[in-house]
């Protein structure tokens, strides 16, 4: 008899998902109550109800840019990261060439790099080009490291595809580029709205590559490191904080949801 079958099983599975989840969530439930704390300081008992941060991180001139910062790297590195992809992706699971797997190690080599190695490298490389850092030198960093989780989402999917769909509309006439827009593109959609997601909170949320290749508009993570120096800023990092995970929340179950669902419609029959 499998042991977590059993009812002390099952009772022991259910004890270790609930610590799970209380592990996970408890720092984003305690986060939430001391934005809403009156006083400056987070600590037990609180001191009163207030939204008096939620107002001062809204009227605080360099923390808006810097989130529009992030927001604008994050945009342009996710279309880049998504379309380099994308074209990776489609020569990995459709065409078959010497060194596929040297090249599938390569595009998916960032993962196993440290990002301090990976941020220091680049720093070296675009100083013996040239190349002054700026909002460019962030996104050309955090593409290649999004880079490899966009092919980690779109080649499973490409996968799953049954190729003579494409090998029909060639036969039919249909080009390549053609044959992509008309027939692949459709059903890989939803991964590339994955892709897109998982590639957009990646540049967002990166500290360490960014700390070494930003110029003077600094991105958001780096602006909330240099506020915790400062105990004054920090109610005002928990408040912004809070809504930012909540927009990252709400945006991530919408998007679950509409992918589940196109999946659903453009589900190929076997037959």
């Amino acid at each position: 008899m499998d042991a977590a079958l059993s009812p002390n099983g099952r009772r022991l599975l259910r004890v270790f998902f609930g610590l799970v989840v209380v592990f996970l969530y408890a720092p984003i439930v305690i986060l939430l109550i001391f934005s809403f704390n009156n006083s400056s300081l987070p600590a037990f008992p609180l001191s009163g109800f207030t939204l008096h941060w939620y107002r001062e991180f809204i009227g605080n001139a360099d923390l808006r840019a810097s989130l529009e910062t992030s927001a604008v790297i994050a945009a342009l590195t996710s279309v880049g990261a998504v379309f380099l992809g994308t074209l990776a992706s489609v020569a990995l699971a459709r065409r078959r060439f010497r060194g596929k797997a040297i090249a599938s190690a390569f595009l998916l080599s960032p993962l196993v790099i440290p990002y301090v190695v990976f941020g220091i490298s680049l720093l070296l490389l675009f100083h013996q080009l040239g190349i002054p850092r700026s909002l460019l030198t962030v996104v050309i960093g955090h593409i290649v490291i999004s880079l490899p989780y966009t092919i980690l989402v779109l080649v499973p999917r490409l996968e799953q595809i049954d190729a003579s769909l494409e090998e029909a509309a060639y036969d039919l006439g249909a080009g390549h580029l053609q044959t992509f827009r008309s027939v692949t593109f459709p059903l890989i959609l939803p991964a590339i709205v994955s892709a897109f997601l998982i590639a957009f909170t990646t540049s967002f949320d990166e500290y360490a590559v960014a700390s070494f290749v930003v110029g003077t508009r600094v991105t958001f993570p780096i602006y909330l490191y240099s506020a915790l120096r400062f105990p004054s800023q920090l109610p005002q990092v928990i408040a912004v904080a809070v809504v930012v995970l909540t927009v990252s929340l709400v945006v991530v179950i919408a998007a679950e949801i509409w992918r589940r669902g196109a999946e659903r419609k453009l589900e190929v029959s076997p037959s």
